[in-house]
């Protein structure tokens, strides 16, 4: 080989390995980066909303915020944080950027959980001391009118195409489903004890309402507007009475819920097409409401004894880590920025 040849190789072989090593660059930049997302924890007690950054997990930031903030969520352009805050009877928007109070809502008496319009044009709010559901503009911030349900509203569930709302009343003890045209009731189904939370199916086919002193999850037939399935729990060493059903998250894809259990300290793990418990996932004390990462890979728990959020790893059904936040968290809301 001459001298020639073999300085031709060589600067070959530096090209090859520079192009290979390029590559394996814009792989980690296109395939291997994580998505990163925010979430935002009411504390009830404290009165503030925790900021977790969910690619690294940790706690950022810590927002002051009005009196008893329970129900949290988004606004669609997730623009803004809206947080019911009960003893101050409105819900505040929260300018995502600066985190900064931008606004509120008129949401009537001591709100608790919310939910919007697929367009994100209006607010459905549970008012519970006075036992009615609020309907708010959120463009001109202003009430359109309120549907009177049953004592102490709570859950709110909306179908995926906005028409069927549901609201359920913890003391009344039902689901009540109301037009969101006509604005008025058309059934009211009769579930267990202090009914929390109420989740749709992503295909519309289902509405799962938990009931905390029941300790159960109904599951309806949103068209015939009946029970067809009661989901139970048994947790061996609990007492019955400390298994209560709150928060429910079903997957996107409709083949898996999660149920929290409150002072269990359980997230129930259920298979969404045979109602059957598949596993109990030990977390914190008292867990409370849940949300997932927009890419369905974690799944987050607020703990409100324990004063912690727990992450769940959704594909192998473990806790990967706990977050230490304020006191009594209650709800969460995670955006993609």
């Amino acid at each position: 080989m001459t001298e020639k040849t073999s300085i031709g190789r060589f600067l070959l072989g530096v090209a090859g390995t520079r192009s290979c090593l390029l590559g394996l660059g814009m792989f980690a930049l296109i395939g291997g980066q994580a998505s990163a997302f925010t979430a935002y924890v009411s504390n009830e007690k404290s009165n503030t909303i925790s900021v977790i950054d969910t690619d690294k997990f940790t706690l950022v930031k810590t927002i002051k915020v009005g009196q008893r903030p329970r129900g949290i969520g988004l606004s669609k352009d997730e623009k803004f944080i809206l947080v019911a805050v009960g003893d101050d009877d409105t819900i505040q928007m929260i300018d995502v950027r600066t985190h900064e109070i931008a606004a509120t809502l008129p949401s009537g008496p001591d709100p608790e959980l919310f939910t919007q319009d697929p367009a994100g044009k209006i607010l459905y709010v549970a008012n519970e001391n006075d036992n009615t559901v609020t309907i708010i503009d959120m463009e001109r911030r202003v009430p359109l009118g309120e549907v009177q349900v049953g004592v102490e509203p709570e859950g709110m569930g909306l179908s995926p195409d906005g028409k069927v709302l549901v609201a359920t009343s913890e003391t009344t003890n039902m689901a009540h489903f109301i037009d969101t045209v006509t604005r008025r009731i058309v059934a009211n189904v009769l579930v267990d004890a202090r009914p929390r939370f109420a989740e749709f199916k992503r295909d519309a086919s289902e509405v799962w309402v938990s009931s905390e002193i029941g300790g159960t999850v109904s599951v309806i037939d949103p068209v015939k507007h009946e029970v067809k399935k009661k989901i139970t729990f048994d947790i061996p060493g609990l007492r019955k009475e400390a298994i209560q059903a709150v928060g429910i998250s079903i997957t996107q894809d409709g083949k898996t819920g999660f149920v929290a259990l409150g002072p269990a300290n359980r997230v129930a793990v259920v298979n969404a097409a045979t109602h059957e418990v598949q596993k109990y996932l030990l977390v914190g004390q008292r867990v409370w409401h849940m949300a997932f990462t927009p890419d369905e890979k974690y799944l987050l728990t607020t703990n409100g004894v324990s004063n912690d959020v727990s992450i769940i790893d959704v594909a192998n059904l473990k806790i990967i880590k706990t977050i230490q936040v304020g006191e009594l968290p209650w709800g969460i809301a995670i955006s993609q920025q």
